[in-house]
């Protein structure tokens, strides 16, 4: 007689179960560890409000891209001109911080300035032209598509003994919740490999792993974009909102050069990020010593290193203290973050006279975007009576990130740096610096920031920078609850 022994109708039924209860144990490690990352402590040195201190020599420098009666477009680069021009002449320290540092050129057409090679060999003549100078380059890892491509610039610098620091974001919190989890219990602990790829790349014909897009959806950065040189016995910081990236060449942007105490103040919070990353700088700075007291409302023009949220207070600050009949202007690549946006509102209300030029949002390297966040954050702003305009665009990007406000008090106060004004960008998920100046109406500085806002806003000297509030008007419900979900959840590049 044979016996057939037929699989018990429970086993199914277990492995189901087990099963479901590995998939639930993972969910539940997602969660706590994309909890933990929201909140967790930030760094050492991240997150900084330097002092106020005395300013020296702080010039506003802008690059302007417009458009003349006939329809041609120029442009004009001050900032990476003055950062080339600082490289040359140092002897003793350049420390260098910049998020886009490559030549991916994406799909557009238009001709590019070389600026990454062009940094690379001042870099490379400096270091060669004084040997002894101590030479530091941090960048963000998206230059090497998180490890899945070479750069040649970053290769280059090192074979000359420039020390490069690739910025290790995982000590950062994470803007992406919805992702962060998945990935460091999935994937971050494979690295990446910069010869095993086969997936086009997103920024030119190169193949990469998926590694690197896994990498990309984390959506943060070191978004700074920074120089600190000496200048004979003295000191000169730069905070730009510009990158020497050469499909950005032809972008609108602001820059703040000073000299002094503020400049050690700005190398200090570029060692933090070396830290971060596992990395010594390598050279000691002097302290900072103000010759005079900054805290004194009497000094005519004092600066302040800011980074990461600190930016988000002191902008908050600026436009919650502003009384009626005080002016705010604010040129911004990206303007998203929902309690500026209800102090822009509140500011109206109260009578400040406003003025708001915003991007379109509409080009991202020869590729068309759909308006978001800005076209939806202009619709609140214009519904509440606020003026806003465009930048008039035509393949590049209106880039700066500026605030200036002026009291009736003869006081001014400007805001400007590489920090968009976005939840992303303000609130400790991206590294960030801005430069916060206070100084007196009459001060050089002052003239400079209204000449720069006047005529990007009115059209100036035969020069078409802007366009009225209707030409990008977008009323859509549909996507202005797109941006809201975005902006909440994290699930954006804004």
């Amino acid at each position: 007689m044979t016996v057939v022994v037929r699989p018990s109708a429970s086993a199914p039924k277990r492995r189901r179960s087990w099963l479901k209860s590995a998939l639930l144990l993972f969910a539940l490690a997602c969660l706590v560890t994309s909890t933990w990352h929201v909140f967790k402590p930030l760094p050492d040195g991240i997150s900084v409000a330097a002092p106020m201190r005395t300013a020296v020599d702080a010039t506003l420098l802008a690059d302007y891209t417009w458009v003349d009666s006939s329809g041609t477009r120029h442009s004009e680069a001050a900032i990476f001109d003055e950062i080339l021009r600082l490289i040359a002449q140092a002897r003793r320290l350049v420390v260098v911080d910049m998020f886009l540092y490559n030549d991916f050129a994406g799909t557009g057409a238009q001709p590019h300035r070389p600026m990454s090679a062009q940094l690379t060999q001042a870099l490379l003549d400096s270091k060669a032209n004084q040997p002894g100078i101590d030479i530091v380059v941090i960048t963000d890892p998206f230059n090497t598509l998180y490890g899945g491509l070479r750069s040649k610039h970053l290769d280059a610098l090192r074979d000359a003994g420039i020390k490069v620091v690739v910025t290790d974001l995982k000590p950062l919190r994470t803007p992406n919740p919805l992702w962060w989890g998945f990935w460091r219990l999935c994937c971050a602990w494979a690295g990446n490999r910069d010869d095993a790829g086969w997936l086009p790349s997103p920024v030119g014909p190169e193949k990469i792993t998926l590694r690197s897009y896994l990498s990309l959806l984390n959506f943060n950065a070191n978004h700074r974009k920074t120089l600190v040189v000496d200048a004979g016995d003295d000191w000169i910081g730069l905070v730009s909102s510009g990158n020497p990236h050469d499909a950005s060449s032809a972008h609108g942007n602001v820059a703040l050069r000073f000299s002094g105490s503020a400049a050690l103040d700005l190398l200090e919070t570029e060692r933090a990020v070396a830290a971060l990353s596992g990395s010594d700088m390598g050279f000691v700075s002097p302290a900072p010593v103000d010759t005079r007291d900054a805290s004194d409302s009497s000094t005519d023009t004092r600066v302040q290193v800011l980074t990461e949220s600190r930016i988000r207070d002191a902008l908050l600050s600026s436009l919650q203290s502003a009384k009626s009949r005080d002016r705010v202007d604010i040129d911004v690549f990206y303007f998203a973050h929902r309690d500026l946006i209800a102090a822009v509102i509140d500011a109206h209300r109260r009578g400040v006279v406003l003025r708001v030029l915003l991007d379109p949002n509409e080009d991202a390297f020869g590729r068309k975007k759909n308006g978001v966040p800005n076209r939806q954050v202009a619709w609140e702003l214009h519904r509440e009576g606020v003026p806003v305009r465009w930048c008039d665009t035509h393949g590049e990007q209106c880039h700066s990130k500026f605030l200036m406000k002026r009291s009736m008090d003869g006081m001014t106060e400007l805001i400007l740096g590489s920090a968009n004004f976005t939840r992303r960008n303000l609130d400790d998920y991206n590294l960030e610096t801005s430069m916060r100046v206070v100084a007196a109406a009459n001060a050089p500085i002052v003239s400079q920031g209204i000449d720069y806002f006047d005529q990007r806003w009115t059209n100036g000297n035969g020069r078409v920078f802007s366009a009225p509030y209707e030409r990008y008007a977008d009323h859509s419900p549909l996507r202005y609850w797109r941006y809201r979900l975005m902006e909440a959840s994290g699930l954006s590049t804004f």
